[in-house]
């Protein structure tokens, strides 16, 4: 097996995976054209953007963790999370919008899973990270 058949068979996996957890729940959530567009972006991205995606999920935890030591959501170091984090969404998404920005992180305080995935290491951690988003986007809590 190539390294490209591993990888698409580990998209195949990941999508699997996705849908099977929240696949009904999204569908609620938002249109059927959206989760298939989504699905779609997933499936076409390339090894190359797919580490990125990853790399920046790993980065957006340590500037946060950083961050946080300091307690100020307007920090630099905060600044920089929320920073990566869009750019995190923009890969994903394959487009920005501050608004669905500043929805996904109070969505992830507002959803257990989503806040344990952040509070991992520091307790209160996605609370931060979204007061951080909220500054960067401009949104009022």
């Amino acid at each position: 097996m190539t390294d490209n058949e591993k990888f698409e068979g580990l998209k195949e996996k990941l999508l699997k995976e996705n849908e099977e957890k929240y696949g009904e729940e999204i569908r609620e959530k938002y249109d059927e054209d959206i989760v298939k567009k989504s699905n779609e972006r997933f499936k076409n991205m390339t090894q190359e953007d797919f580490n990125k995606l990853n790399e920046l999920a790993q980065e957006v935890k340590y500037y946060l963790g950083e961050a946080f030591k300091h307690k100020d959501p307007s920090s630099e170091l905060a600044q920089k999370a929320a920073g990566l984090h869009k750019e995190w969404i923009t890969l994903s998404w394959g487009t920005y919008d501050k608004e669905a920005h500043a929805n996904l992180a109070q969505m992830y305080v507002d959803d257990e899973r989503f806040k344990a995935y952040y509070d991992d290491e520091v307790k209160g951690a996605a609370e931060f990270l979204r007061d951080a988003i909220f500054i960067y986007t401009g949104r009022k809590k």
